[in-house]
């Protein structure tokens, strides 16, 4: 059973899978869906989309020189059926495969190393040079995330002074309410608001 290997985007072509497309010229593509042929027919350069092996081999995120892709190479050779040798290479190919999947977790991690220290890196300095489109915090927000960072009162005390953190107060969030009385002869009467909020009880 030979496995061919789509012209498009390089995955395996499986038997009785896929489209064969035959050129005037008697030339021969295999694809292994519909998608590919599709791209294949548009004239679409497959270095240019980023879901393709060529595009993947040519940005570097896959081995490109390595001793076990050479074992893929495809080879016209007629050989005599021995029963020996075909055991040997069964033997061999699932060994190939293991040591190549092997090689490409090690070409990963090599490759991804130092990934998350320069996304942090590029964050910082969007939110510095972006700071005015951040959306402004609340003083509880400001004092709950100078608590959680391990700041001690005093230090509290002196971003305060320094108008840094706002100051710690009673007063309810938002705009207070005004109450009005309505007086008999038709006058308006407003009540200053209560400062504190104790219920007496009777």
């Amino acid at each position: 059973m030979r496995v061919e290997t789509c012209h498009f985007c390089s995955r395996p072509a499986y038997p009785s899978k896929g489209i064969t497309f035959v050129r005037n010229d008697a030339k021969m593509f295999r694809f292994c869906r519909s998608k590919c042929h599709k791209n294949f027919k548009m004239k679409r350069n497959p270095r240019k989309l980023q879901w393709t092996k060529a595009y993947r081999k040519a940005a570097g995120k896959e081995m490109t020189v390595d001793s076990t892709l050479q074992f893929a190479a495809r080879r016209n050779v007629p050989v005599r059926y021995n029963r020996e040798l075909w055991q040997k290479t069964m033997q061999a190919m699932s060994r190939i495969s293991e040591i190549r999947s092997k090689r490409e977790r090690v070409f990963y991690k090599k490759r991804m190393a130092g990934k998350r220290e320069r996304e942090l890196a590029r964050d910082r300095k969007l939110v510095q040079t972006h700071s005015h489109l951040l959306p402004r915090m609340r003083g509880s927000e400001k004092r709950r995330l100078a608590i959680e960072q391990g700041l001690a009162q005093e230090e509290i005390n002196r971003l305060e002074e320094e108008n840094v953190l706002p100051v710690k107060t009673n007063k309810p969030f938002g705009k207070e309410k005004i109450r009005q009385k309505v007086r008999i002869d038709g006058g308006v009467e407003e009540e200053a608001p209560d400062n504190d909020m104790d219920i007496d009880s009777e």
